[in-house]
């Protein structure tokens, strides 16, 4: 039985995060272009309805999405919310965040999918509104018929489109590289290494003996490599701030 080569593990390794990374923008793009879509449909018109009168003259009313569907817009806007926040979430909180996101795909898709079932219902506000004739029954009567523009099936797109992506999330979120280290606690480096770690200082026994033999023979606690560490520290604290540590 032959040991796997370490230098192969790390090229292998190397090769596989572009692949990582390029699968998470593919998932944050799928989810993006289908909010947005969604959003975009919900400001076009998605019916013509026409209505005759009694003295048989013909009337079109148009129907716009955020009529036909109101939640769509609200659905849209927490997609692109959802998106944001996958973007820097752990691996945990991006299953918890996919499964939220599933649920708001499913209800972009019974939202536009209830409103292309029955136009004449979801049309019915504005029709009310035009003639100041209410109830189903008497709606029906007024109305000729019912034209369907394409922008209620640019919903169902969309709303398909943010169901995929975050099953996309489920299935590969896991390979995805972790966040940008301005988003890790600050003390933190991007491996989960505290600050010290993270800039190559690390305690070693050795100087933990050396610092106590120091206290021992009446010397300060306060040796250079202490100093050295509270400097780094204060240094990272700065660059948080967005200052400049070398001034």
């Amino acid at each position: 039985m032959t040991a796997e080569n370490p230098d192969d593990t790390a090229t292998e390794q190397k090769a596989s995060r572009p692949v990582n990374r390029r699968s998470k923008y593919v998932a944050l793009l799928a989810l993006v272009v289908g909010s947005g879509l969604t959003l975009l449909s919900a400001t076009q018109t998605w019916f013509s309805v026409h209505l005759t009168d009694v003295g048989s003259h013909v009337g079109i009313l148009g129907v716009p999405g955020s009529t036909a569907a109101p939640a769509l817009t609200a659905l849209a806007l927490a997609g692109l919310a959802l998106t944001a926040a996958l973007a820097i979430a752990g691996p945990i909180f991006r299953i918890v965040l996919a499964l939220l996101g599933m649920l708001l795909g499913v209800s972009v898709l019974i939202s536009a999918g209830s409103a292309l079932a029955d136009a004449l219902r979801a049309s019915s506000s504005v029709i009310t509104t035009a003639t100041g004739v209410a109830g189903e029954a008497s709606i029906r009567r007024l109305v000729d018929a019912v034209d369907v523009q394409f922008w209620p099936w640019l919903a169902v797109v969309g709303g398909a489109l943010i169901v995929l992506a975050n099953a996309a999330v489920i299935v590969f979120s896991r390979l995805w590289p972790g966040s940008s280290r301005k988003y890790q606690t600050r003390f933190a480096g991007a491996d989960g290494r505290d600050a010290a770690a993270a800039l190559g200082i690390a305690d070693t026994p050795e100087s933990d003996d050396e610092e106590a033999r120091a206290v021992a023979e009446g010397e300060t606690a306060a040796e250079p490599a202490t100093l050295d560490r509270d400097t780094a520290i204060d240094s990272w604290d700065e660059l948080s701030r967005g200052d400049d540590p070398t001034r």
